[in-house]
């Protein structure tokens, strides 16, 4: 009786042209997986400051043009879509940062920084007490809390209104803490060693570096305010 042929290897230039093709496909993915890569972390920042510069000069020239003190409302009528003021934090070494209300994708993504309206009501700088509580990105669509771990205690963080500069010093810095932990924005965030109520600010981004399972946090406690004069001279922490 005789035997079946056994089955033969296939040849070498059959797996050899297999291997091409798959170190062409290999490539291709990286290749794509680049491109991606560049867009989240460069363009996304590109067209995120592009528009978010827009927005600010217009809120400057909305400034210029509306009465004194005296004769206009009060700095919680500038609270719309464009923005309510901006954030300069010289630790961050990233400019001012235009602020506009809340804190999902959409409002973020545009460069911007975004106080808290949900799950907790951040308090507005000019209220007698509560807390200031800011998210920005931290990689990505203008990437504004990039650097929030250069942020120590004693730095200075200021808020620019059309009429009023907020002058807060950082007191104390959680490096990582659940994205759950609402706490940290609560009007006396405990967590910061504060007990009792005062004038602070927060500052949220995503932690690690290009994740967000966790979420960074600094705060600060306001130690003065100052009137903008004629010429917008800016306190002496942002000289």
């Amino acid at each position: 009786m005789s035997r079946a042929a056994s089955p033969q290897p296939p040849s070498r230039s059959v797996l050899a042209g297999f291997l091409s093709l798959l170190g062409e496909f290999l490539i291709t993915v990286g290749l794509v997986l680049g491109l991606f890569v560049a867009y989240s972390l460069w363009w996304t920042n590109v067209l995120a400051d592009r528009q978010a510069s827009a927005r600010g000069d217009e809120i400057r020239r909305q400034w210029q043009s509306a009465p004194g003190a005296n004769g206009a409302p009060g700095p919680g009528a500038l609270d719309t879509q464009d923005g309510i003021g901006f954030l300069h934090v010289p630790a961050m070494e990233n400019g001012e940062v235009l602020v506009k209300k809340g804190t999902a994708p959409d409002v973020l993504d545009d460069g911007v920084a975004g106080y808290y309206t949900d799950p907790v009501k951040a308090a507005l700088p000019w209220e007698a007490s509560g807390n200031f509580a800011l998210a920005a990105h931290r990689d990505g669509h203008g990437a504004k809390f990039h650097a929030i771990d250069k942020v120590k205690n004693g730095d200075a963080v200021v808020f620019e209104t059309r009429d009023t500069w907020y002058v807060y010093k950082v007191f104390a810095e959680l490096r990582q803490t659940s994205k759950y932990n609402v706490d940290v924005i609560s009007a006396v965030p405990k967590e910061s060693g504060r007990t009792a109520p005062g004038r602070f600010i927060t500052l949220t981004t995503c932690t690690p570096v290009y994740t967000s399972k966790f979420r960074y946090i600094v705060w600060g406690e306001l130690v003065r305010t100052e009137k903008v004069d004629a010429q917008r001279t800016p306190p002496a922490e942002l000289r």
